[in-house]
């Protein structure tokens, strides 16, 4: 019984300091567990940063400013011309560029809403107050003195194109005897943009120019998050050998970062919850990636390849991948080797992913989510129902022996050593295993922590409606029936169970449902349903090998 008084505490304690970890980043505080995540970003001038690449220009843009002023490193400040917007719209994706660089500044999602309002479509990648996040490239390599086409050089926009199905919009620059034409190759229902550079040699002696893929964001908590349950937002780079590595804005500020520098493969990103974008660069060719902070709340990940020796009057075509979109675990894989591991599962992949797919299974079976979930917890529940059947029989046991053993405390008062004696003595003449009902429930524990990260971590849960009051599985409850629910049933559970016979014991038994329904009333409601569809099927299940073991026991006194 002492074991079973230490697993309670454990719990116990384990809940409280959760629940006092979300207070505190509810108030602004900085978590207990990712204090990179909840604090803000360090003052620049306490810190020692990571500096950028001389070789790739940095330069932050307000915002509101008509024109930007380029920093190259070794240069003087030059003012920019003023800009335009050239506006491209699919079925999936509404994009703006800027003539500046030719970037990418704006991505809207149209099939996914804003959290805050749901008649306006999530914005990924955009450059206003308060927000900054761009995709970017550029031609470096450059003899001292000479500047090629950048991310902060002019272009012109040379025109929009309808080719096979897709829209090519065609950007084109000159700077230093060198020309770039830059073609964002667009095809309707992808979130994949195929982005080609062609480098022209416009000198008479050969060049050896690079090409840096680059994304660029400012460090603040992407909207919609909670402040009950934390997930990751950064940069991220993947390669074969390193596989999935996150690096921390935290992390980036104190230039305390480990990371795969030098590659052949793989890819850069920046991840936020349900959604991510990526460069994804010519594999097979050598590249160093780099992640930095290049100003006040400010970093950039990048990957830098070398494009060959381009002879006078030749030109050198290079082309990479840019995701911007929903983390869609399929067509992220399908385009390249580790993308879908956007989708964090940790330690747990190995379950988490199989897991994954049975869902999207059933989900073409059923055609809503929300069933889906009541369907994947059912299967989950029958797949282990021998061990859950052996561990409510073993409660059931308990139980049956429960007033016995409260007479052994009543006996035996404050003489504790005696009492465990005869307690031990009573399990082992009745071949009881005290136990026996909390193993078979630690078997399940991976798999069920799995399935809450898969519900934690699909975008295919946003915005997906279930029934009547439930119209977004990815937010709270609006009416707190599912969390009250799950307290009602776990509530129901305990009382199915034996009464530990330690008044203490009890009292935190009882306390479970509160603490934990407590956590659920500002948790997604796709989780909440599956923990409500669980407990359900747990009490269902626990009530019918207790009526088995009711008539067994009465056929035995016949």
């Amino acid at each position: 019984m002492d074991i079973r008084r230490t697993i309670l505490w454990m719990i116990l304690t384990f809940s409280l300091l959760l629940l006092w970890n979300n207070w505190q980043t509810y108030n602004g505080k900085p978590s207990l567990f990712s204090p990179g995540q909840s604090a803000q970003v360090a003052d620049p001038a306490a810190q020692d940063p990571q500096q950028a690449d001389a070789s790739v220009p940095s330069a932050a843009v307000a915002p509101t400013a008509p024109a930007a002023v380029s920093t190259v490193p070794g240069e003087p400040a030059a003012a920019v011309a003023q800009s335009e917007q050239v506006e491209v719209n699919t079925d999936v994706l509404h994009l703006v560029f800027d003539t500046q660089g030719a970037q990418l500044v704006k991505a809207e999602l149209p099939r996914y809403a804003t959290p805050s309002n749901g008649n306006e479509p999530f914005t990924l990648l955009d450059r206003r107050a308060g927000y900054t996040y761009v995709a970017q490239t550029g031609v470096v390599g450059a003899p001292a003195g000479v500047s090629w086409p950048t991310h902060l050089t002019p272009f012109r926009f040379a025109g929009q194109q309808e080719q096979g199905g897709r829209t090519n919009v065609v950007f084109e620059a000159e700077a230093g005897d060198v020309r770039v034409v830059k073609t964002y190759s667009i095809a309707p229902g992808s979130y994949d943009i195929l982005v080609r550079h062609e480098i022209h040699n416009l000198g008479g002696a050969p060049i050896q120019p690079s090409l840096y893929l680059q994304l660029e964001r400012d460090g603040n908590e992407p909207a919609g998050g909670s402040t009950f349950y934390s997930t990751f937002y950064g940069p991220a780079i993947y390669s074969a050998e390193d596989k999935y590595q996150k690096i921390s804005f935290s992390d980036l500020d104190k230039g305390k970062t480990s990371y795969t520098r030098s590659a052949d493969n793989g890819w850069v990103g920046m991840v936020q919850h349900y959604f991510a974008s990526a460069w994804v660069p010519p594999q097979g060719v050598q590249r160093h990636n780099e992640a930095l902070r290049i100003g006040d709340n400010l970093y950039a990940i990048r990957t830098l390849a070398g494009a060959g020796s381009v002879e006078p009057g030749q030109a050198v075509t290079v082309d990479a991948n840019l995701w911007v979109g929903p983390q869609d675990q399929q067509a992220m894989g399908d385009l390249a080797p580790g993308l879908e591991l956007v989708v964090d599962y940790g330690w747990l992949t190995i379950i988490a992913k199989p897991v994954f797919k049975l869902m999207t299974w059933l989900h073409t079976l059923l055609g809503n989510w929300g069933w889906t979930i009541v369907a994947l917890t059912v299967l989950i529940k029958l797949a282990f129902y021998p061990l859950s059947a052996a561990s409510y029989r073993s409660m059931a046991r308990m139980k049956k022996f429960t007033p016995r053993m409260q007479a052994l405390r009543e006996k035996y008062g404050d003489d504790k050593a005696k009492m465990n004696q005869a307690m031990m003595e009573l399990y082992r003449n009745e071949k009881i295993n005290p136990l026996g009902g909390c193993l078979p429930m630690l078997v399940q524990i991976p798999v069920f922590i799995a399935l809450y990260w898969v519900l934690l971590g699909s975008v295919e849960m946003r915005g997906a409606p279930w029934i009547l009051w439930i119209h977004d599985l990815s937010i709270r409850d609006p009416w707190f029936i599912l969390p009250a629910v799950m307290m009602a049933t776990m509530f129901l559970q305990i009382k199915l169970n034996p009464t530990p016979p330690d008044p203490m014991q009890a009292r935190i038994m009882m306390l479970m449902p509160l603490v934990f329904g407590g956590m659920m009333f500002f948790f997604p409601a796709g989780l909440v349903l599956y923990w409500v569809v669980n407990n359900i099927l747990s009490i269902a299940q626990q009530r019918f090998v207790m009526h088995q073991i009711d008539k067994a026991d009465a056929a035995a006194n016949r």
